[in-house]
Protein backbone atom coordinates (compact mmCIF):
# COMPACT_ATOMS: atom_id res chain seq x y z
CA UNK A 1 0.00 0.00 0.00
CA UNK A 2 1.58 3.50 -0.93
CA UNK A 3 2.51 5.52 1.71
CA UNK A 4 0.37 8.73 2.91
CA UNK A 5 3.24 10.47 2.87
CA UNK A 6 5.35 13.12 1.19
CA UNK A 7 7.46 10.97 -1.87
CA UNK A 8 9.39 13.67 -3.43
CA UNK A 9 10.98 17.51 -3.23
CA UNK A 10 11.97 19.44 -5.91
CA UNK A 11 14.59 22.38 -4.75
CA UNK A 12 15.65 25.16 -6.34
CA UNK A 13 19.16 25.47 -7.53
CA UNK A 14 20.59 29.10 -6.82
CA UNK A 15 20.18 30.57 -3.56
CA UNK A 16 18.24 27.75 -2.18
CA UNK A 17 20.46 24.89 -2.29
CA UNK A 18 23.86 25.99 -3.85
CA UNK A 19 25.01 29.99 -3.90
CA UNK A 20 24.81 31.41 -0.65
CA UNK A 21 22.62 34.82 -1.34
CA UNK A 22 22.12 33.90 -4.80
CA UNK A 23 24.89 35.79 -5.51
CA UNK A 24 26.31 34.68 -9.48
CA UNK A 25 22.95 36.10 -11.77
CA UNK A 26 23.32 39.34 -9.72
CA UNK A 27 26.66 39.85 -10.46
CA UNK A 28 26.19 38.60 -14.14
CA UNK A 29 22.93 41.05 -14.15
CA UNK A 30 24.58 43.91 -13.00
CA UNK A 31 27.76 43.85 -15.15
CA UNK A 32 26.01 43.00 -18.84
CA UNK A 33 24.11 46.20 -18.12
CA UNK A 34 26.55 48.43 -16.71
CA UNK A 35 28.84 47.42 -20.08
CA UNK A 36 25.60 49.19 -21.84
CA UNK A 37 26.49 52.52 -19.81
CA UNK A 38 23.10 51.21 -17.87
CA UNK A 39 23.70 50.99 -13.96
CA UNK A 40 21.24 49.11 -11.80
CA UNK A 41 21.09 48.13 -8.15
CA UNK A 42 21.39 44.79 -6.88
CA UNK A 43 17.94 45.10 -5.77
CA UNK A 44 16.37 45.92 -9.44
CA UNK A 45 18.74 43.06 -10.27
CA UNK A 46 17.11 40.46 -7.59
CA UNK A 47 13.35 41.50 -8.66
CA UNK A 48 12.32 39.09 -11.09
CA UNK A 49 15.07 36.34 -9.80
CA UNK A 50 13.40 32.63 -10.28
CA UNK A 51 12.42 33.57 -13.87
CA UNK A 52 14.50 32.24 -17.11
CA UNK A 53 17.03 34.41 -17.50
CA UNK A 54 15.79 35.65 -21.25
CA UNK A 55 12.75 36.31 -19.29
CA UNK A 56 14.85 37.86 -16.60
CA UNK A 57 16.08 40.16 -18.93
CA UNK A 58 13.18 41.48 -20.45
CA UNK A 59 11.44 42.01 -16.65
CA UNK A 60 14.03 44.02 -15.90
CA UNK A 61 14.34 46.37 -19.00
CA UNK A 62 10.16 46.62 -18.39
CA UNK A 63 10.78 48.56 -15.14
CA UNK A 64 10.25 52.43 -15.48
CA UNK A 65 13.20 53.59 -14.08
CA UNK A 66 15.08 51.46 -16.49
CA UNK A 67 13.21 52.22 -19.67
CA UNK A 68 13.63 56.18 -18.49
CA UNK A 69 17.72 55.50 -18.17
CA UNK A 70 17.83 53.28 -21.74
CA UNK A 71 16.06 56.40 -23.25
CA UNK A 72 18.16 59.02 -21.99
CA UNK A 73 21.37 57.27 -23.26
CA UNK A 74 19.99 55.75 -26.99
CA UNK A 75 17.05 57.46 -27.42
CA UNK A 76 14.00 55.07 -27.41
CA UNK A 77 13.00 52.21 -25.16
CA UNK A 78 14.48 48.77 -25.33
CA UNK A 79 12.81 46.22 -27.74
CA UNK A 80 13.21 42.89 -28.64
CA UNK A 81 16.59 42.79 -30.14
CA UNK A 82 18.02 44.83 -27.19
CA UNK A 83 16.63 42.01 -24.67
CA UNK A 84 18.68 39.27 -26.95
CA UNK A 85 21.53 41.15 -27.46
CA UNK A 86 21.91 41.60 -23.54
CA UNK A 87 21.42 37.79 -23.00
CA UNK A 88 24.22 36.95 -24.92
CA UNK A 89 26.45 39.07 -23.01
CA UNK A 90 25.05 37.98 -19.91
CA UNK A 91 25.71 34.29 -20.73
CA UNK A 92 28.97 35.21 -21.84
CA UNK A 93 29.33 36.53 -18.21
CA UNK A 94 27.90 34.18 -15.87
CA UNK A 95 29.92 31.82 -17.57
CA UNK A 96 33.12 32.76 -16.09
CA UNK A 97 31.51 33.23 -12.42
CA UNK A 98 29.41 29.92 -12.57
CA UNK A 99 31.43 27.29 -10.80
CA UNK A 100 32.87 29.93 -8.01
CA UNK A 101 29.02 29.87 -6.80
CA UNK A 102 28.46 26.35 -6.93
CA UNK A 103 29.16 25.40 -2.81
CA UNK A 104 26.07 23.99 -1.40
CA UNK A 105 24.73 25.98 1.21
CA UNK A 106 25.08 24.75 4.28
CA UNK A 107 22.94 22.48 5.83
CA UNK A 108 21.93 20.79 2.27
CA UNK A 109 24.15 18.16 2.21
CA UNK A 110 23.17 16.79 5.55
CA UNK A 111 19.12 17.47 4.29
CA UNK A 112 18.94 15.38 1.45
CA UNK A 113 20.90 12.68 3.11
CA UNK A 114 17.87 12.30 5.61
CA UNK A 115 15.41 13.09 3.15
CA UNK A 116 16.58 10.01 0.99
CA UNK A 117 16.45 7.92 4.40
CA UNK A 118 12.70 8.71 4.38
CA UNK A 119 12.86 7.20 0.99
CA UNK A 120 12.26 10.76 -0.38
CA UNK A 121 13.45 11.45 -4.15
CA UNK A 122 14.95 14.88 -5.01
CA UNK A 123 14.26 16.76 -7.99
CA UNK A 124 15.30 20.35 -9.09
CA UNK A 125 14.33 23.26 -11.19
CA UNK A 126 16.17 26.04 -12.29
CA UNK A 127 15.48 29.22 -14.21
CA UNK A 128 19.29 28.61 -15.74
CA UNK A 129 20.06 26.82 -19.01
CA UNK A 130 20.83 23.42 -19.90
CA UNK A 131 24.98 24.32 -20.33
CA UNK A 132 24.39 26.73 -17.32
CA UNK A 133 23.22 24.62 -14.88
CA UNK A 134 25.95 21.72 -15.62
CA UNK A 135 28.59 23.70 -14.72
CA UNK A 136 26.95 24.23 -11.55
CA UNK A 137 26.10 20.56 -10.89
CA UNK A 138 29.18 19.55 -11.61
CA UNK A 139 30.95 21.35 -9.11
CA UNK A 140 28.02 21.14 -6.61
CA UNK A 141 28.31 17.28 -6.88
CA UNK A 142 32.31 17.62 -5.52
CA UNK A 143 30.62 19.13 -2.54
CA UNK A 144 28.34 15.85 -2.23
CA UNK A 145 25.46 17.65 -3.46
CA UNK A 146 23.49 15.30 -6.61
CA UNK A 147 19.55 16.12 -7.40
CA UNK A 148 18.24 12.67 -9.39
CA UNK A 149 16.49 15.12 -11.69
CA UNK A 150 17.76 18.60 -13.04
CA UNK A 151 15.09 20.23 -15.04
CA UNK A 152 15.80 23.54 -16.62
CA UNK A 153 13.24 26.33 -18.05
CA UNK A 154 14.46 26.17 -21.65
CA UNK A 155 13.41 22.34 -21.64
CA UNK A 156 9.71 23.10 -21.50
CA UNK A 157 7.16 25.28 -22.93
CA UNK A 158 7.82 28.31 -20.48
CA UNK A 159 9.50 29.19 -17.30
CA UNK A 160 7.98 29.69 -13.70
CA UNK A 161 5.81 30.66 -12.84
CA UNK A 162 4.21 28.37 -15.10
CA UNK A 163 3.94 24.66 -13.24
CA UNK A 164 5.99 22.87 -16.57
CA UNK A 165 9.46 22.44 -14.67
CA UNK A 166 7.58 20.75 -11.91
CA UNK A 167 5.44 18.54 -13.76
CA UNK A 168 8.37 17.17 -16.01
CA UNK A 169 10.17 16.79 -12.67
CA UNK A 170 7.23 14.69 -11.20
CA UNK A 171 7.58 12.35 -15.24
CA UNK A 172 11.30 12.24 -14.80
CA UNK A 173 11.07 10.60 -10.74
CA UNK A 174 7.52 8.88 -11.62
CA UNK A 175 6.01 10.48 -8.35
CA UNK A 176 1.95 11.21 -7.85
CA UNK A 177 -0.49 12.31 -7.12
CA UNK A 178 1.27 15.94 -6.95
CA UNK A 179 0.00 16.45 -3.42
CA UNK A 180 2.78 14.34 -2.23
CA UNK A 181 5.41 16.60 -3.73
CA UNK A 182 6.76 19.85 -2.23
CA UNK A 183 8.73 22.77 -3.85
CA UNK A 184 11.01 24.77 -1.63
CA UNK A 185 12.82 28.15 -3.30
CA UNK A 186 14.18 31.24 -2.60
CA UNK A 187 12.06 33.62 -4.92
CA UNK A 188 8.43 34.44 -5.19
CA UNK A 189 8.41 32.63 -8.53
CA UNK A 190 9.61 29.30 -6.95
CA UNK A 191 6.66 29.38 -4.98
CA UNK A 192 4.18 30.48 -7.67
CA UNK A 193 5.50 27.42 -9.89
CA UNK A 194 4.75 25.20 -7.27
CA UNK A 195 1.44 26.30 -6.83
CA UNK A 196 1.09 26.11 -10.54
CA UNK A 197 1.94 22.54 -10.41
CA UNK A 198 -0.41 21.53 -7.51
CA UNK A 199 2.37 20.80 -4.79
CA UNK A 200 2.87 22.48 -1.03
CA UNK A 201 5.18 25.08 -1.07
CA UNK A 202 7.92 26.22 0.79
CA UNK A 203 9.81 29.56 0.78
CA UNK A 204 13.71 29.93 2.16
CA UNK A 205 14.80 33.10 3.96
CA UNK A 206 18.50 32.63 5.19
CA UNK A 207 20.95 32.05 1.88
CA UNK A 208 18.09 33.50 -0.71
CA UNK A 209 17.13 35.92 -2.85
CA UNK A 210 14.89 37.52 -1.35
CA UNK A 211 17.16 38.33 2.09
CA UNK A 212 19.93 39.07 -0.38
CA UNK A 213 22.89 38.58 2.22
CA UNK A 214 25.70 36.72 2.11
CA UNK A 215 27.27 33.84 5.07
CA UNK A 216 29.05 37.03 6.63
CA UNK A 217 26.69 39.83 6.32
CA UNK A 218 24.50 38.02 7.97
CA UNK A 219 26.78 36.74 10.89
CA UNK A 220 27.31 40.96 11.43
CA UNK A 221 23.85 41.92 11.00
CA UNK A 222 21.63 43.68 13.31
CA UNK A 223 19.84 41.20 14.77
CA UNK A 224 16.65 43.48 14.45
CA UNK A 225 17.31 44.83 11.41
CA UNK A 226 17.91 41.29 10.09
CA UNK A 227 14.88 39.82 11.66
CA UNK A 228 12.68 42.83 9.68
CA UNK A 229 13.83 42.01 6.79
CA UNK A 230 13.63 38.54 7.12
CA UNK A 231 9.65 39.23 8.17
CA UNK A 232 9.05 41.15 5.23
CA UNK A 233 10.50 38.46 2.83
CA UNK A 234 8.36 36.03 4.90
CA UNK A 235 4.86 38.69 4.15
CA UNK A 236 5.91 38.31 0.54
CA UNK A 237 6.08 34.33 0.29
CA UNK A 238 3.44 34.48 2.59
CA UNK A 239 1.32 36.40 0.39
CA UNK A 240 2.47 34.62 -2.91
CA UNK A 241 0.16 31.54 -0.97
CA UNK A 242 3.19 29.81 0.48
CA UNK A 243 1.93 26.89 2.84
CA UNK A 244 5.52 27.39 4.27
CA UNK A 245 8.49 29.61 5.36
CA UNK A 246 11.51 28.74 7.01
CA UNK A 247 14.32 30.83 8.21
CA UNK A 248 16.83 28.29 6.77
CA UNK A 249 17.30 25.02 4.78
CA UNK A 250 17.74 22.96 7.29
CA UNK A 251 14.26 23.31 8.81
CA UNK A 252 12.74 21.67 5.90
CA UNK A 253 12.41 17.95 7.89
CA UNK A 254 10.32 19.62 10.54
CA UNK A 255 7.91 21.18 7.68
CA UNK A 256 7.86 17.82 5.97
CA UNK A 257 6.77 15.92 9.13
CA UNK A 258 3.99 18.49 8.98
CA UNK A 259 3.17 17.75 5.05
CA UNK A 260 3.15 14.07 6.54
CA UNK A 261 0.57 14.39 8.95
CA UNK A 262 -1.65 16.65 7.02
CA UNK A 263 -1.52 14.07 4.30
CA UNK A 264 -2.54 11.14 6.51
CA UNK A 265 -5.24 13.69 8.20
CA UNK A 266 -6.66 14.16 5.10
CA UNK A 267 -6.99 10.42 3.98
CA UNK A 268 -8.15 9.39 7.51
CA UNK A 269 -10.93 12.51 6.72
CA UNK A 270 -12.06 11.36 3.23
CA UNK A 271 -12.34 7.86 4.37
CA UNK A 272 -14.59 8.87 7.44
Amino acid sequence: MEREEVQAVIFDWAGTTVDYGCFAPVHAFVETFRRRGIEITAEEAREPMGLAKIDHIQSILGMRRIKDVWNAAFGNEPNEKDAQALYRDFEATIFKVLKYHAKPIPGVVELVSQLRKQGIKIGSTTGYTREMIAVVAEEAEKWAYKPDSIVTSVEVPSGRPAPWMCLQTAINLQVYPLSKMVKVGDTVSDIEEGISAGMWTVGVLKGGSEIGLSEQEITNADPYQLQAKMRRAENRFLMAGADFVIDEIGDLLEIIDRINHRLIERKDSFIG
